[in-house]
């Protein structure tokens, strides 16, 4: 079945393969003809993959900076980013992100998806939690304790990333504006409670960015996971900012554990509902699944996600 509007992420099955072509054949068999190349694609995976691109064998959706791949801590998929302390860290990493849309650009991509920052911890805090909350639960005194300590730091140290961010995504949105790229950014929601965005600060960014190419990017797994762990209400709240949304991760979340088929691996055809019309409602639309996901999993899901947005049409 081809899935028209949809696109599919290379996370699922870049790490089975050394040879790019063949990570975008394998998509191409689910059914799939646009594709988001994700931040661990290298120049070398690249080098198979552009011909595909310039023949039309294959439409890129969006990248996801950093992009292609640096070895590099600083700048990886969990890190301070845009928000660094230091002048020349942050420099750099308003200099990657312009990178990344200069490929976007050169690929016909539409946007550059962006885990723009997080409140920096001596440890991860996140996965300590995520420990107690599976072992012991959320309402634990242990969880409830290091919670309070984790937000606490948080709403304390948060406004000053949001702003840094904020001036690192002015610089960028200008770059394409002046080189007329016709690229927009999606901030991201993120995986880690004490990273950045939530919905909220998402929001504040857009507004205090007005008018520029930017919208939310909202990853419907990480934002489930923060809904349960108690980071914000994100069920609710996507709702409300339903006309902010520039792209969505498509992925559902298990317990704790986010990337997997919607309705397969929970097993639940309902809850999953609530997000169809943010869904519906997105420019951009990207399966992003872990690797065990198994092609009749993706094709299963797929069916009942689209039966149950053609119904929600009328």
């Amino acid at each position: 079945m081809i899935k028209e509007g949809y696109s599919f992420s290379t996370m699922w099955n870049l790490r089975r393969h050394t040879v790019g072509r063949d990570i975008i054949t394998e998509i191409k068999e689910l059914g799939f003809n646009q594709v988001e190349l994700n931040y661990n694609v290298t120049e070398e995976l690249l080098a198979t993959i552009v011909p595909m691109i310039e023949q039309n064998e294959i439409t890129i959706s969006s990248v996801h900076n950093v992009f292609p791949f640096i070895a590099d801590r600083d700048y990886d998929t969990d890190s301070v980013m845009l928000g660094f302390d230091d002048l020349d860290k942050r420099a750099k990493a308003v200099d990657l992100l312009k990178n990344s849309v200069d490929y976007a650009a050169k690929f016909g991509a539409k946007a550059v998806v962006v885990h723009p920052g997080e409140v920096p911890f001596d440890y991860n805090i996140d996965a300590v939690l995520k420990k107690i909350w599976t072992e012991e639960g959320k309402d634990s005194p242990a969880y409830q304790a290091l919670w309070d300590e984790m937000i606490t730091r948080r709403n304390e140290i948060a406004p000053i990333h949001v702003q840094r961010i904020t001036e690192g995504l002015e610089e960028v949105c200008n770059y394409i504006e002046q080189k007329n790229l016709g690229i927009q950014i999606g901030i991201e929601t993120r995986s880690r409670c004490n990273q950045i965005s939530t919905l909220q600060e998402a929001n504040q960014m857009i507004t205090d960015l007005n008018g520029a190419p930017v919208g939310i990017w909202f990853d419907i797994g990480h934002g489930t996971m923060m809904e349960r762990m108690g980071l914000y209400d994100s069920s609710t709240e996507i709702q409300q900012l339903k006309d902010k949304v520039l792209g969505v991760h498509i992925h559902e979340t298990v317990g704790i554990v986010d990337h997997w088929c919607p309705y397969i691996h929970s097993e639940n055809l309902n809850d999953f509902d609530v997000f169809l019309p943010v869904i519906e409602a997105a420019q951009i639309k990207v399966y992003e699944l872990r690797a065990p996901c198994k092609k009749e999993q993706i094709e299963d899901s797929y069916r009942i996600m689209n039966q149950k947005i053609q119904d929600m049409r009328g």
